[in-house]
Parts: C-alpha cells; structure tokens; sequence
C-alpha cells in the first residue's frame, strides 16, 4: 500500500529534484542594477551547504560513478561561488574534485550531457578569466578548451535552424561569441529559453529581460534555493509515468489519478499550449496516449510535425533516438485510410529509425508495431529492461532514480502473482481436456497450450480467470472442430454433429455416427453449458441460447466449406469472405469471452450494428492474416484461401505476390477502422468489451504476422515461456538513458 501511495502521490505533484548545474547559473544572475549583488542568494546559499565531503556538487557521493555530468555541474558551482566571492574552502575542494578526475572530460566512453564540448570548456574559460587556478597540466587544460574551437568550426557553415537552436540552447558555454538578440528570439511564453533555467541565466546575465527574470523568480520561489534542469515538464513527465505504468502492465491499480493526467493533457492539447507542441516527444506521446485512451484528438494536429521542421529543432539536430521511436510509435495508432499526416511521419521516422539499428529498443519497435504486440509480452520484457534510473540527460541528469524502485518493485510483484495463477489455470485446463477426452482425437492438433497463452497473453488481470479459461476452452474446441471438417471426419460425421447441436438437450442419447463425434459433441454439449450458467449469473440474464447459436453458425459455416471442398466449387471472393469471417472460429471465442469480462450486455447491444462490426473486422484480419501464412499448407490441403481466389478469378491478370499485396492493403484498412471502433466514445458496446476485440487483433497478427505460428510446433514456444513459464529475468539499467549529438 506505501508503495502504491507514493506512486499516486508522484502522479498527482511530480517531484522536480534539483539539478545543481542549473541552480548554479541561476546564483550568478546579477541583482538588476547592482552587478555585485547576487540576484538570488538563496541559491548561491544552497549550492554553500550541498557541497559532498569529497568536494563534489551531486546528489549523492560516490566516486566510483563520477562522470562528466558531476564535473561538469561541481565546475559550474565553483564559478557561482568565486562570482561572488563566497565559499573559498568550498572552492577549494571542488577544484581539487576537478582536479582529480579531469581525466574523464577527454574519455569518449563516458557519457556526456548536452553541449559537454561547449559548455564545459566555456566555463573553464570563464573560470580562467575569473583567476582560477586549476590543478591540472597547462597542455591538458588547453587542450579541453580547444574542444570548444574544433566544435564551433566542424560546422561553420551549417546555417540550419537546429544548430542555432542548439547554439542557443548551450548559449551558456558560448558567452560573449553568441549574438544574444538572435539567443532571446527563441524565449518562450513563460519567459524562459527552452525550459532550461542555466540557458535562461545565462541570457539575463548578457541580456536583462523583465519575462526571463519573472521565470527564475517563480522557480525560485517555487523550489527554495534550488531548481530543476527542466521547467515546466509538468506534462511531459506525468504523461511519461502514465507511458511507463501501461507499459509494466500496473495502470489498473492507478485509474483515477491516470484518467486526471490525461484530461489534462487534453486541456492543453486543445489549446495547443507549446509545453506540448513546441516538444516533439511530448507532442508524439500526448498524441498516441490520448488517443489510445479515447480522446477525440485529430492527427491533423501534428501538422506541424514533419521531417524538415524536425531536422530543424534541437532533438532533429542531436538526432535523438528516443523522439523519433516516440514519433514512430504515434504514426502507429491511424484509425482512418485519410491520416496522411501520420502516414507521412511514420514513413520518415520508420527511415531515420532503421538507421539506428543499433539499440535493442528501436529493432524491437520496428519489427514488433503495437498491434502485433500483446500486452503480457511487452510487460515481460519491459519489467527486465527496466530502467531503474529513468533518467535522460540533458545539460545534466533529468531526473534521478527514485520513484522507479516502485514502480519496478509493483510490476514484478504483479507479474509473479499473474504467473503462478497462469500456471494453476493451465493445469486445470489440461485436466479438464482429458476429462472431455479430447487427447484422444488423433485427427487435431494438440493447440491448448497456445490457446490459453492467447488469452493469457491478453486478458492478463488475475481477476479475469473466467474470461481466460472462457477463451482458452472454446479456443482448444473450435481448433478440434476445425481440424474435424478439414480432415478428421466425414460428410456424415459432419451432419451428424450439427443435427445433435442442434437439438441440444433433445439429443438421442444413442444416435452418435462415430465415437468421435460423440466425443467432440459432449465436448461442445457439457462445456457451453457450464461457461452458459457462470456467464449469465454474470450478466442476470440467459446467455446460454447465443452461446449455442454461435457454435450452430461456427459449424454450419465449416460445413459450407467441406461442402464445397468435396463438390470442388470454386465460391466467388464475396461468397468465400461471407462465410470465412464465421469459419475463422473467433465467435464462440471472442463473443463467449465478452460476457466475462464485466460489462452488462443486453440483448439489445449483442444484436447491434456496431457490435456486429466489431466482430467482422477482426475476423477479417484473422482469416486474411492466416491465409496469407497457410497459402503453402491449405494447397496441400486442398483447402480454399483468399490469396488462391484472387489470383483465380482475375483470369490470370494477378500474381500471388500482388494479391498478398492486396490483401495486405485490406488488412491494414480493416485494422484502422476495428481501432477506430474501438476507441469511439459514448456507444453501444461497452470500452472493456470492444477492447476484447483489439486483443484478439493482436493475438492474430503475433500468430499470423511472419509465419503460420499457431500451425508450427516450435514458431511460439519461446512467446508462451515467456508468459507462462519462465520467471522474470531482471536486467537492471543503472544508468541514464543519454541523448548525445551524433553529428
């Protein structure tokens, strides 16, 4: 409960820690009219009594980890102090600190804040200047001041706006070589320059501006003696912790204070404040997060947001890997054939991306889109890779560990305790297969263990057991069913099935044609019934008739088909889709499940349009999906598909490769307008119940998407472990995430 308290608390006031850099620029601002009077003396007071005993400014002491963000924020405090004349022990030992490991501003394997070149061998400049004496070797210390020269020359001739953008960014470590007229066209609303309070410092030392003074004044009033490296990333940071609590699967225990965060960032999306336009990460997560969660956001928004402007801001100029993944992975969540837009920014960010194949990160988010992920899988390997720090570096670490010691303690704890119910509820779905006597069909494919990881996979609360097992049994049954009309029986154990479905509790008790199809009738026969009686306790109302109709209309469905095998009739393309999104077995699946799930579902919404829709999409996918991927065995088969049917009734005018295409084309529109469907507010069918939908989308493309997966024996074995049976593996990342130039 403490643990979850302090997560809700962080959601609701994110804590802004102190960036000793920033707070150290801020002292140097001179009183207005007084230049030997600190504007802020609470600062320079702060940075006095939160000096470390080994003369370092940093959060924590610990030599073994000093980098080039520590040296570069004890450096920046030491000039505070000598400004004023302040602290000459205090001074001491920080040159002292500097001196010890300068070392590590000329080591290339240590990471760097933003500007490191510029910034640091400006300071060390202005240190010179101010009769610093540093304790290091003249060569060494002139050859870090050189670092600023070979930088400003390697692209004299960029007249780019991203590099004066970033010009203006690290303005600090350039002083009196910058135009500070062309710095200030780049201030904000809030008076600030890019929500950085040492650029911002540094501009109203060379520049006094009443709107930048006003902005330091209200941080410091806000913070005490200290500021943060960014301000304001209210929206940004929240929305972030919002992304990170889906993302480890632990966003149903912190509803309310999600849904209060959102609104919020709708409020200021609407208004198209720039604490998000002007941002593009915050802009691209605001985008996929609101409208994943429902809101009525148009991609036309992000007009803005193309490749040139990209190029032009600070994170296209530092080539920033993690707003253009952001970027991506919002051009993913098109609802409409018309997002030109995003179209366009997932064809350029999806270009740039494949370029940087070298992080784990951006080749999973390119091989694995959103909706071929499922939630269980993602949570698993987001839990490992997790991020203990969860920092990013900007001019220095933003921000520090803390909070993320829950967030990962909840996830793993959540992800445990799901495990173990998984486990239990595989054994009992074993038991109850062996009960029913299905093992002892030799005609099906042995698919339970697949079955329950789909719906483990997906409806992944310990509370939705019903749901699971919901899915997973009809899922074993309707493998068995399909495997019984393609290959297990005949025309007479078909019709033989159906009649006694059909009759239900008015079955002769001796008018079984085979031993398997009394096996497979008392199968469908006892498991409906029991799943019947639970559902409608659920609903208060008799679900047990539409429970049956569904399987009436699986199996009449799969008749047409065997029907026109044996006749060898070739159904036109309309007449096979008519029949196939039935014979694709997701009724009895998706449609039993959706009685488990919470939601009341009357009469009135299972016979509704939209409802109807949802269905037909998503068996769409499916069947289109999967006969892209069976082309090869249903041919063997004997067996029709979309694919075969196409090229057949073209009169020899398609190929096989252009009708995949063609279908491929298909697949992604129907995929749009299923997420359309299911993210439109304020309609029939429940959100919980239309998002059951969704999560059978996912199951097919991760099953059908490279290969025929449910087929193979092997092609999701590594996936169903990963859910089911191997523990967690934790990979703890105790560093910064750090955003670098790579020019």
């Amino acid at each position: 409960m403490e643990r979850k308290a302090r997560i809700r608390k962080q959601l609701l006031e994110p804590e802004f820690l102190p960036s000793f850099y920033d707070t150290a620029w801020v002292a140097m601002v001179p009183l207005p009219g007084s230049p030997q009077v600190p504007c802020f003396p609470k600062c320079v007071e702060w940075i006095l009594q939160n000096q470390q005993s080994n003369g370092s400014w940093d959060l924590v002491q610990m030599d073994s980890s000093v980098d080039k963000d520590v040296l570069s924020s004890t450096l920046a405090c030491v000039l505070a102090l000598k400004r004023w004349n302040v602290g000459r022990e205090h001074i001491k030992r920080g040159l002292r600190f500097i001196g010890r490991n300068f070392s590590i501003v000329t080591n290339e394997q240590s990471a760097a804040p933003i500007g490191f070149n510029i910034t640091f061998s400006g300071m060390l400049s202005l240190g010179t200047e101010m009769g610093l004496e540093f304790p290091v070797g003249q060569n060494d210390l002139d050859r870090i001041l050189h670092l600023r020269e070979v930088e400003l020359k390697r692209f004299v001739g960029d007249k780019s706006d991203g590099r004066k953008a970033y010009m203006a960014y690290v303005a600090e470590g350039l002083g009196n070589l910058l135009d500070w007229d062309q710095v200030m066209k780049f201030q904000r609303k809030n008076g600030s320059l890019f929500n950085s309070p040492s650029t911002t410092a540094a501009a109203l030392i060379h520049n006094f501006d009443d709107k930048a003074l006003q902005y330091l004044n209200l941080l410091v009033s806000k913070f005490g003696g200290s500021v943060p490296t960014v301000y304001p990333t209210n929206i940004y940071s929240r929305l972030s912790l919002v992304d990170s609590l889906e993302n480890a699967g632990i966003s149903q225990h912190f509803s309310s204070e999600i849904k209060s965060i959102l609104d919020m960032a709708y409020s200021f999306w609407l208004q198209r404040d720039e604490e998000i336009m002007l941002d593009v990460a915050a802009c691209a997560m605001a985008f996929r997060l609101l409208r994943m969660n429902g809101y009525d956001v148009s991609s036309d928004d992000l007009y803005h947001v193309d490749e040139s402007t990209f190029h032009n801001s600070i994170h296209g100029y530092l080539n920033d890997t993690k707003s253009i993944l952001e970027l991506y992975k919002a051009s993913k969540v098109s609802v409409s054939e018309n997002e030109f837009i995003l179209d366009n920014i997932g064809y350029w960010s999806g270009r740039l991306l494949t370029e940087k194949l070298f992080s784990d990160r951006v080749e999973y988010a390119l091989k694995f889109p959103f909706y071929a992920t499922v939630e269980r899988i993602g949570h698993k390997r987001n839990i490992e890779h997790f991020d203990v720090c969860g920092s990013q570096m900007l001019k220095t670490e933003h921000p520090p560990c803390r909070l993320n010691q829950d967030f990962l303690a909840l996830a793993t704890e959540d992800f445990n305790v799901s495990q173990s119910i998984y486990q239990d509820e595989l054994l009992h779905l074993e038991s109850w297969a062996k009960g029913n006597r299905l093992d002892q069909l030799q005609f099906a494919r042995q698919k339970l263990t697949y079955c329950y990881f789909a719906a483990a996979a997906t409806i992944f609360p310990p509370e939705l057991s019903d749901a699971r097992m919901s899915w997973a049994k009809n899922g074993v049954l309707t493998t068995v069913v399909d495997d019984f009309f393609d290959v297990g029986g005949s025309k007479e154990e078909h019709e033989n099935l159906i009649t006694l479905v059909e009759k239900w509790d008015d079955h002769p008790k001796d008018e079984f044609c085979s031993e398997q199809v009394k096996i497979l009738f008392y199968a469908i026969y006892t498991t409906v019934n029991q799943l019947g009686a639970v559902a409608s306790a659920i609903q208060n109302r008799d679900v047990r008739k539409h429970l049956i109709e569904l399987w009436l209309q699986l199996l009449r469905s799969m008749m047409s088909e065997a029907e026109w095998r044996m006749r060898k009739y070739v159904p036109t393309v309309e007449q096979y889709m008519s029949n196939a999104v039935v014979s694709f077995t997701l009724g009895p699946i998706v449609l039993t499940s959706l009685y488990f799930i919470g939601p009341k579902l009357s009469e009135c919404v299972v016979q509704d349009q939209e409802y109807n829709e949802l269905f037909r999409l998503t068996s769409t996918i499916g069947r289109l999906l999967n006969d892209i991927q069976g082309l090869e065995r249903e041919s063997r088969e004997e067996n029709l598909d979309y694919v075969s049917l196409l090229v057949l009734h073209s009169g020899g005018s398609m190929s096989i490769q252009t009708a995949k295409e063609t279908i491929q084309k298909a697949i992604a529109s129907c995929r749009k307008g299923l997420l359309k469907l299911v993210l439109r507010e304020n309609t029939v069918v429940p959100r919980p119940c239309k998002e059951l939908f969704w999560k059978m989308c996912k199951i097919v493309h991760l099953f059908y998407s490279q290969t025929d997966g449910f087929s193979s024996p092997n092609e999701m074995v590594s996936a169903v472990n990963a859910v089911i049976n191997e523990p967690l593996k934790l990979q703890i990342n105790n560093r910064p995430l750090r955003m670098q130039s790579e020019n």
